[in-house]
C-alpha cells in the first residue's frame, strides 16, 4: 500500500449532484482485507435511491466479480477489464465487449520480447485464461486456466486483456519500458505492486468504455464523479468532471487528481458520497 496523509477534499459548495457515480473497486472501494465496509455499501444504495447510476470500473476480469454482485445486491453494471468489458452484475453476464485483435497482440509480444528479456505472457478471453509455463497464475485462476503454452499459441480469437509479467523490475520501469516498445499498437497500463503490465486494445481504456456507456445515456462527463487510485485509474479519473483519489493511492495518481479523500480502509469514497447525497 501507498503509505500518505491526506485530508478529505470536501466538494465545492457549487458542484451539483452527479447522475454517475464512477467507482474503481480494489484499493478504492475493497479494503485492504478484501471486504467493501456497509458504510460504503449504504453511501451507494443512496446513489441509487437518489436516481443517480453506480458503474464499477475495474481491471479485473468478469469472472472475479460474483462476490461484488453478491455483495452489492446483484444490481449495478461494471465495465471490467480495463475497459474491455461492460457486465451486467444482475445476470452476471457479459454485455459487450472492446478486445483486441489478434494480429496486434502478435504484434505486442513480439516486440516487448524484443525489448524484454524474461518476459511471460497470459491471455484473458471471454471465455477464459491461458498462460505461457513461466507465468505464475493466482490461485484463483488455477482452476478455469484453458491452456498454457507459448502466447503465441494462446491467440487464438480477440484477446480481452494480455498481461506481461517480469520477474525482478519495478512496476513503473516495466511499464515504461514496454509502453515504449509496443504503445504504438496497444494501450498499456498497471495497477498491480509487481512488475504486471495490463494490454489492451488500442484506443480502449476505463475512460473509453465509460465515456460510452454515458453517451448511451444521455450522461455528459460534468454529471460524473469517479475514485480510483492506481495508474489504470488515471484516464477515467482524467475524463470525469469530478474526480477523487483516495490516500492511498499511487504517486502519480495523487499527483495528477487535485481532490483527495480518505482511504479505502477509511471510507474515502463513502465520505465524499455522502456530502453529494446528503
Amino acid at each position: 500500500m501507498y503509505v500518505v496523509t491526506a485530508t478529505p477534499s470536501a466538494p465545492p459548495p457549487s458542484t451539483p449532484r452527479p447522475r454517475l457515480v464512477a467507482t474503481d473497486l480494489d484499493g478504492t472501494i475493497v479494503r485492504s482485507d478484501g471486504t467493501i465496509s456497509e458504510r460504503t455499501l449504504a453511501a451507494l444504495d443512496a446513489v441509487e435511491a437518489a436516481g443517480g447510476a453506480v458503474v464499477f470500473v475495474t481491471g479485473r476480469p468478469p469472472r472475479w466479480m460474483d462476490k461484488v454482485a453478491q455483495v452489492t445486491g446483484h444490481h449495478g453494471l461494471a465495465i471490467c477489464g480495463n475497459g474491455a468489458v461492460v457486465y451486467d452484475l444482475r445476470a452476471e453476464q457479459i454485455v459487450d465487449t472492446h478486445p483486441m485483435d489478434v494480429t496486434a497482440a502478435r504484434k505486442v509480444i513480439a516486440l516487448i520480447r524484443e525489448h524484454v528479456p524474461d518476459v511471460c505472457f497470459a491471455v484473458e478471453t471471454a471465455t477464459g485464461f491461458a498462460h505461457e509455463p513461466e507465468y505464475p497464475p493466482l490461485e484463483r485462476d488455477l482452476s478455469i486456466v484453458h491452456a498454457v503454452a507459448p502466447a503465441e499459441e494462446l491467440l487464438d480469437g480477440p484477446v480481452l486483456k494480455l498481461l506481461a509479467r517480469h520477474p525482478s523490475m519495478a512496476p513503473d520501469d516495466f511499464l515504461a519500458v514496454t509502453r515504449e516498445a509496443a504503445g504504438a499498437h496497444a494501450e498499456f497500463t498497471h495497477s498491480s505492486k509487481i512488475a504486471l503490465v495490463e494490454i489492451s486494445a488500442l484506443g480502449v481504456s476505463k475512460a473509453s468504455t465509460l465515456a460510452w456507456f454515458c453517451t448511451r445515456h444521455g450522461i455528459t462527463a460534468d454529471e460524473v464523479v469517479a475514485f480510483g487510485d492506481m495508474p489504470n485509474d488515471l484516464p477515467m479519473l482524467g475524463w470525469a468532471g469530478h474526480s477523487y483519489a483516495v490516500a492511498n493511492a499511487h504517486p502519480a495518481v495523487l499527483a495528477a487528481v487535485p481532490n483527495h479523500t480518505a482511504s479505502n480502509d477509511d471510507d474515502g469514497v463513502a465520505q465524499i458520497i455522502e456530502k453529494l447525497f446528503p
